[in-house]
């Protein structure tokens, strides 16, 4: 998600310091001296944060946020208040505002809660992201996870390819769903009510295929990893395509299947028929974006299958797992949200290979103080801040061997 910050503020200097500290950041700011200014760069698809002053002539901030929350009660708005402010601040928490700030604020402090709202922000938008590609109604939509360029990518290939009703190669890493996406084509083809017959490539003899074709009549043949596939099967399956009956063959590898005909180790008339619709799915590594949204139906769904309630995901978890280049993929992925869910986080951190737990650490370390420092070290409006149970910030206390009563001024 582009990391967009609307910075509202009738003080042209603070405009300036504060939009700087952005800039370093990496966020882009939009500054605005007044809520008319401010006002038509305030939309539902707003990709990112409102930080406002509170005290501005005219319509101040308390109308800017109210404002803004007519137009989407989920746009996160921080509010910037002066020495005096804060309990008019406190009061416009309970009106919707994400958060304050009081002036002049630490840019350490001001990070920490950008960081957070965008989190929030992010997940708003993914959610309807995703609610709007299931309103869609196919099942390119409700099976082909992530909000990616390469994502609406595979699934407009497959809505191209599963009409034509010709063969169809699926390629992909391992792990990457190939089983997945050749079943979404057969669903979205006009045999996609018959039957959907799935065999292992390399176990099948020419008797065992013309059988599976025979099972798979007004329906779809999956052959997965077609390029174990014995040669005299291969022969029979050639066979098959140009002229017997039977269902719509679906291959699917992992494997190079033009190298290895250019070697001779795949029957080259057979990899040109199935090649002609081609339907390739890019790995993780190729589409980070997408890890959170995967990640989040993958502990939904293990959630569900162990019946318990999901636990929250923090963003540093997620960005944590954006950082794996994940070779395992989806069925990797997958595993992890189990483990996840069934609270074995060591494990996770095992599963995705980062060598991030230190640095990772030392961000929540510097989080956790931050917010002491911030509420004069009373722990629990802390947690309160951070929106942790109290139970668990006092575990990362311990954790972390900080103690509350070092940040009392």
């Amino acid at each position: 998600m582009m990391r967009r910050v609307l910075l509202v503020d009738d003080d042209a200097a603070v405009r300036e310091a504060l939009s700087q500290t952005l800039e370093l950041a990496d966020y882009q700011p939009t500054t605005a001296g007044s809520f008319v200014a401010a006002k038509d760069h305030i939309s539902r698809e707003f990709p990112g944060v409102i930080i406002s002053d509170i005290r501005m002539p005219g319509r101040d901030g308390f109308h800017l946020l109210s404002y803004a929350r007519e137009v989407d009660p989920d746009l996160p708005v921080v509010l910037l208040t002066g020495e005096g402010d804060i309990p008019m601040a406190v009061d416009a928490m309970g009106k919707g505002a994400f958060d304050f700030l009081e002036k002049p604020c630490a840019a350490s402090d001001l990070l920490e809660v950008l960081e957070r709202a965008f989190a929030a922000r992010s997940q708003v938008l993914e959610q309807r992201a995703a609610k709007s590609e299931l309103e869609r109604g196919d099942p390119a939509a409700r099976l082909l996870f992530g909000l990616s360029p390469q994502a609406e990518a595979l699934r407009e290939r497959v809505r191209t390819v599963a009409p034509t009703g010709a063969e169809v190669l699926v390629t992909g890493p391992p792990g990457s769903g190939i089983s997945k996406v050749a079943e979404v084509v057969h669903l979205m083809s006009p045999a996609g009510q018959g039957p959907f017959v799935k065999r292992t490539a390399s176990s099948l003899s020419p008797d065992d295929l013309a059988e599976s074709c025979e099972d798979a009549a007004g329906g779809s043949l999956f052959l997965d990893e077609v390029s174990a596939m014995p040669h005299a099967t291969q022969f029979a399956a050639l066979e098959i395509i140009e002229h017997g009956p039977g269902g719509r063959i679906i291959a699917g590898t992992t494997a190079d299947l033009s190298a290895l005909s250019s070697e001779g180790r795949f029957n080259a008339d057979l990899f040109y028929r199935l090649d002609v619709m081609r339907v390739r799915i890019p790995s993780l590594a190729e589409r980070p974006d997408d890890i959170p949204v995967i990640f989040r139906h993958y502990v939904a769904q293990a959630a569900e299958q162990a019946g318990i309630v999901a636990p929250e995901i923090s963003s540093e978890h997620l960005a944590s797992l954006m950082a794996s280049d994940w070779p395992g993929n989806a069925r990797s992925l997958m595993s992890a949200a189990m483990r996840f869910v069934l609270g074995m986080p060591e494990e996770v951190a095992q599963a995705t290979d980062l060598g991030l737990s230190e640095q990772m650490a030392r961000v929540e370390r510097s989080l956790l103080i931050a917010a002491l420092g911030r509420h004069n070290g009373k722990a629990s409006d802390a947690a309160k801040a951070l929106k942790l149970p109290r139970k668990t910030f006092y575990d990362k206390l311990a954790r972390y061997q900080i103690r509350a009563e070092d940040y009392r001024r």
